[in-house]
């Protein structure tokens, strides 16, 4: 097997270290190329968990179109958690957010305030499951939320969404599997991708999103 060329990329030890440590992700990265995984470093927590908030369960566009209404509110920046705290949640409901909605981002900007929801130099020097245990204090927000905050505003390298239907689906695939695999199994085999396992749930997602993959067999 040729692996893929990952000089100068900004996860080439965690891809090197995915190659060695197991045969079909291996193929699987083989086949589709350097990680290019992007962080969202231009929000807030606060703002990047409301955003969260808003996506649940709505298709983007819709969800996009809600966050905009949302942000008009507020002219020349993004919502602080004072902003939402003080603004009216008739005016959240009339921007189109459900009333859980509306009370879950006004909870998460109390929880901000108050400081259950770190942020800065507090939430660097946290490890991943105190992140998680504090922020799913908020009304609206479980793990699998706080998991795609820590992945894709924080960069934890080794956080492993073992709930993400697209993570278990492409694990599913790449190791050819009858059923979606169990927590306990993803679990197992995730020791193998440690410290990398937000990279090897990247390259799930990718095997996800595609046909089934032509793998080869392991000898």
């Amino acid at each position: 097997m040729t692996a893929p060329n990952t000089t100068a990329t900004p996860f080439a030890e965690a891809v090197e270290h995915l190659i060695k440590s197991d045969r079909r992700m291996a193929q699987l990265i083989e086949r589709v190329g350097p990680c290019t995984l992007k962080l969202r470093h231009e929000h807030s927590i606060f703002y990047s968990l409301l955003r969260s908030i808003v996506y649940q369960q709505l298709a983007g566009s819709a969800a996009a179109a809600i966050l905009g209404r949302v942000d008009e509110l507020f002219p020349g920046a993004l919502a602080t958690p004072e902003q939402i705290a003080a603004v009216p949640e008739k005016k959240l409901r009339a921007a189109g957010l459900s009333k859980n909605k509306a009370l879950a981002v006004k909870d998460l900007a109390a929880k901000t305030l108050d400081g259950t929801v770190p942020d800065g130099k507090i939430i660097d020097a946290m490890s991943d499951e105190e992140i998680i245990e504090r922020v799913i204090e908020v009304r609206g927000i479980g793990r699998w939320t706080v998991e795609m905050l820590l992945i894709f505003r924080l960069g934890r390298t080794d956080v492993l969404p073992v709930d993400d239907y697209g993570v278990r689906k492409g694990f599913q695939r790449i190791y050819r599997l009858p059923d979606l695999p169990t927590k306990q199994q993803m679990l197992k085999k995730g020791e193998k991708w440690r410290p990398w396992r937000s990279i090897a749930s990247w390259y799930l997602w990718r095997a996800a999103e595609t046909a089934k993959p032509k793998l080869k067999q392991p000898k």
